[in-house]
């Protein structure tokens, strides 16, 4: 496909929900106005991709997005997949932590990642006497210093102590990020947690100060009937004024030779001319795509640091197993040692995801700091998440189904000095009029955050898009 020149032209490069998110925004704000969007894979999504295996429904990226963020289900009613929304299966709405061989439950009265009732925290055995006591101070304890930033390890070990860190807060961080809560910034991840200190000099306090005045109602998490692709379906089907390239591969973003606008050059040699860009691309593929344009901006991209991961989902017969799937499954704490990061119980938390008197389950590997374990073959992930299943689920069962996804560099981590770092993007692209970033690696990393970054970023190239415009 060959493209000619023209100023009026936006290009996304990145076809994830963001990219699509971009594309679709673009055309609303400007309608009948050329958009172009280029993938380097051969399909549409991103890390979203939903498999149909022997009547099984297998989500090989995420399983579900955050309901309390209005992008999420803002988007789902505007492409009409309302109706498809479903929620989690009440009747299992529990969730253990595997320390060592044994499962315990996350207490009752869990808000985000911290307890807020200290006899269910005391009843789920998770923490010991000692971890209990030192627990129960937090609201008696004073605030910390109003300036600076610190990581999620030495915030939660400062408020709660360094066994509830470990066993309870860490494994449930680890489920979002697949990093290491040394490392990672507690004002770009939890910035609530330090405002909650600060305003009610406890953080139990506010939570509980906030819970009585009343949580928004409805389930925390959506998924949809036909599994997440479905939203990317329904974007790529509302797209009337895009022209979506996929298999095609960016190479290399410049300032367009007459001074005004972009060009684009692709793999295989052909340039893309365009006024407007949207790089919806991971933060290492922003970088290197930028770097002849603006060294400092592809600097700063190419610092961001990433996780690689790797999901693994098993099938089995229902009678095999040793317990029954009474929840949506377990979280692994980075002291037991282990690759594993979690385990869902994808069966038990989703309705329509199995055929009758069957188990489907998913088992996360690969943290932040640790081991690429994409670079197992299959066999040896298999053989991972087997071990973990035979000693928590199913003994010597072997499963009926065997589906592996590898995620390299697949998750962006909000290390200390993120934010110092996104006011340097920030400051480096308002140099560049028409030209935005989009992606889970600014912030949020959940569906509904990529899918806000996407419009935002399809705003501001239109905004200096058309200020470029008016001054020429």
């Amino acid at each position: 496909m060959a493209f000619g020149t023209d100023l009026s032209r936006v290009v996304v490069v990145g076809g994830g929900i963001a990219g699509l998110a971009a594309a679709l925004r673009l055309e609303r704000l400007n309608p009948g106005a050329e958009v172009v969007l280029v993938e380097s894979r051969p399909r549409l999504g991103g890390t979203i991709l939903t498999e149909e295996v022997s009547g099984f429904l297998v989500e090989g990226g995420p399983d579900s997005f955050l309901a309390r963020k209005p992008r999420g289900i803002g988007l789902c009613k505007e492409l009409g997949l309302t109706c498809d929304l479903i929620e989690r299966v009440a009747r299992n709405c529990r969730t253990y932590v595997r320390l060592g061989s044994e499962l315990r439950p996350l207490p009752a009265g869990l808000t985000g990642m911290i307890p807020t009732r200290l006899d269910a925290l005391a009843s789920s055995g998770i923490l010991s006497p000692e971890g209990l006591a030192r627990f129960a101070c937090e609201s008696e304890l004073p605030a910390g210093p109003e300036a600076g930033d610190e990581s999620i390890a030495a915030f939660v070990t400062r408020r709660l102590g360094r066994e509830a860190y470990e066993r309870l807060v860490e494994p449930l961080m680890s489920g979002i990020y697949a990093g290491d809560g040394e490392q990672l910034s507690l004002a770009a991840t939890f910035p609530n947690l330090r405002q909650l200190e600060r305003e009610y000099g406890s953080v139990t306090r506010g939570l509980l100060a906030g819970s009585s005045e009343g949580a928004a109602a409805g389930p925390p998490f959506l998924s949809l009937r036909g599994g997440m692709r479905d939203l990317v379906a329904g974007l790529a089907e509302r797209l009337v004024d895009t022209t979506v390239v996929t298999g095609r591969t960016v190479a290399s973003v410049r300032r367009a030779a007459h001074g005004h606008g972009y060009e684009l050059e692709l793999a295989d040699g052909e340039t893309l001319s365009a006024g407007a860009v949207v790089l919806a691309t991971p933060a290492y593929v922003t970088g290197a795509l930028v770097a002849s344009l603006d060294p400092s901006l592809s600097d700063a991209h190419a610092e961001i640091p990433y996780a690689s991961t790797a999901i693994v989902t098993l099938a089995y017969p229902a009678a095999v197993l040793s317990r029954p799937l009474d929840g949506y499954g377990y979280v692994v704490p980075r002291i037991e040692d282990s690759d594993v990061l979690a385990c869902t119980w994808t069966s038990s938390k989703w309705p329509g995801r199995a055929p009758e008197a069957h188990a489907l389950v998913r088992v996360y590997l690969g943290r932040y700091g640790r081991r690429d374990v994409t670079a197992d073959s299959d066999e040896e992930l298999v053989a991972s998440a087997r071990g973990e299943i035979a000693a928590t689920l199913a003994p010597s069962a072997k499963p009926v189904v065997a589906r592996v996804h590898r995620w390299p560099r697949g998750m962006p981590q909000y290390v200390m000095g993120s934010l110092e770092r996104l006011a340097v993007i920030e400051r480096r692209l308002a140099e560049h009029p028409g030209l935005a970033v989009a992606g889970a690696a600014y912030r949020g990393v959940g569906i509904p955050d990529c899918i806000a970054s996407g419009e935002q970023a399809a705003e501001k190239v239109l905004a200096g898009q058309h200020a470029l415009e008016r001054a020429s």
